[in-house]
């Protein structure tokens, strides 16, 4: 195989990597953010409910507790805005599944295109860097925790496909060279 056919079969499986890395760790931000949501929807609407209450509002012995609990309900939206879980979900969902869709298409590239002509495989790979280029030019970064988080899912073999694992000519036949 040519070096420079094999220094591009390197480079796609570099960001097929780091499309993987990208993606789970978004889609582990996604899923914190949504427990988030849920709660700083709901808590309010019940810390209302109990402020509200007829049964202990009339109570004295229970007055303090319907102040408290109005305050926390009308509190839990600040404090949602404060500690800004207020991102744009469904930025994060795009840009988590569109670096999951990035990772399928550079192996695809390395894996399929690599095997043709090396023109068709460079532009292919110039292509996919281009949407690489443009999904980074969102500036987005989860919290550190998150990739630590994905790097260990990553790590336990979450995401590892049993087809890659049986040894298949097919898996093997574009490894990368022993040195």
């Amino acid at each position: 195989m040519e070096q420079r056919t094999q220094n591009l079969i390197d480079e796609c499986r570099r960001m097929e990597e780091s499309c993987l890395y990208t993606s789970t760790t978004l889609f582990e931000w996604l899923k914190s953010l949504r427990r988030w949501r849920v709660f700083f929807i709901v808590t309010p609407i019940v810390l209302g409910g109990v402020a509200t209450w007829p049964l202990l509002s009339k109570q004295d012995d229970y007055k303090w507790l319907t102040g408290v609990c109005a305050l926390l309900a009308g509190m839990a939206p600040a404090i949602y805005k404060a500690l800004d879980f207020d991102v744009n979900l469904n930025g994060i969902a795009q840009h988590a599944q569109g670096a999951k869709a990035l990772q399928d298409r550079f192996r695809q590239a390395w894996r399929v295109t690599a095997l043709g002509n090396f023109d068709d495989f460079k532009k292919e790979f110039d292509d996919l860097m281009a949407r690489k280029d443009a999904a980074r030019s969102s500036s987005l970064v989860a919290p550190e925790r998150f990739f630590r988080k994905a790097q260990e899912k990553i790590d336990k073999g979450h995401y590892n496909f049993t087809v890659d694992e049986r040894g298949s000519p097919a898996s093997t036949a574009l490894e990368p060279q022993k040195k």
